[in-house]
């Protein structure tokens, strides 16, 4: 299990500025639920001055996305547009204490719903979509603008961290080529025309190619599903909650958050919990997502 740190958990447990922002004249909208993680940022600037009044956040992902949106929001609240474009991803993480590397795409998902909201209120075009061949990971709809950005603003060195920080190569590893290519790039920038690159690898023997990983049957995995909803359904219930299991298609998978779990402002962050426990158990990557967002029968 990851380390969180205490203001982690108090920003997890106690978000400040969530739900939606009377006023609102700057609104930055980032991700999608079916990626796993949405954000909406939402400011109350004052015209003449250009401060940010007050920030709102809603948003659909894991309790680090919670924490990093509720932290974004109070680091920038009395800043100027301008003085909030300076906030990086990690000042998100900073003022947190830290973020498991395995959450800083968090903390980036932040950065970029700032980006979107000051573009808005500057009536300016903002938007995370991609041109024809920039998509790099089809999986999470990440773009090598994005992944070059991350690398150079936080000296990543390898996939790993770039999945860490961008979610990037975190599901079929088919974009791991694509990523190093990246890497590979910022590095010769870095090293600059005076300096010397470390020589490549030998190619006299390839790596071997990555087998593909073993498809667990329909049956046994809603049997593995099942046992997960148990074994969380006694802490839904102590809160007069509850879940049940309503599909699986592919990788997601449906429930039905019933009782005190419907409708609550916690739901994001329940279902992205039950989430991470069934990627821990199915040994894949998933999504767990409300059975309301099930595609309608043809």
């Amino acid at each position: 299990m990851w380390e969180y740190s205490d203001k982690v958990r108090e920003h997890f447990f106690n978000p400040r500025n969530s739900g939606p922002l009377d006023g609102a004249n700057a609104v930055g909208d980032v991700g999608s639920i079916q990626c796993g993680d949405a954000l909406r940022l939402m400011l109350k600037v004052d015209p003449q001055s250009g401060v940010i009044e007050d920030a709102h956040f809603q948003t659909f992902g894991c309790g680090s996305a919670i924490a990093s949106s509720s932290a974004l929001t109070e680091i920038i609240k009395g800043m100027t547009v301008d003085q909030a474009l300076t906030v990086s991803n990690q000042d998100i993480a900073d003022y947190l204490d830290g973020l498991p590397p395995e959450k800083m795409h968090c903390s980036v998902m932040g950065r970029e719903a700032l980006q979107a909201a000051v573009a808005n209120y500057r009536g300016e075009t903002w938007s995370d979509e991609h041109e024809e061949g920039a998509l790099v990971c089809k999986c999470f709809a990440v773009d090598a603008v994005l992944i070059e950005d991350v690398i150079k603003a936080n000296n990543l060195n390898t996939v790993e961290e770039v999945t860490f920080y961008t979610k990037a190569g975190g599901g079929c590893t088919a974009c791991h080529e694509g990523v190093e290519e990246i890497l590979a790039k910022v590095k010769a920038a870095r090293a600059g025309p005076g300096e010397v690159s470390p020589p490549p690898a030998c190619p006299a023997t390839p790596a071997a190619p990555r087998p593909p990983a073993a498809r667990m049957p329909l049956v046994q995995k809603i049997r593995r599903i099942e046992e997960v909803l148990e074994a969380v359904r006694p802490m839904l219930q102590r809160d007069h909650g509850d879940v049940e299991l309503a599909d699986v298609q592919g990788r997601k998978i449906y429930v039905h958050l019933k009782g005190a779990c419907a409708g609550c402002m916690m739901e994001a962050a329940t279902l992205g919990g039950i989430q991470q426990k069934m990627i821990e158990a199915l040994g894949e990557l998933v999504q767990v997502l409300p059975a309301a967002l099930m595609p309608a029968e043809a």
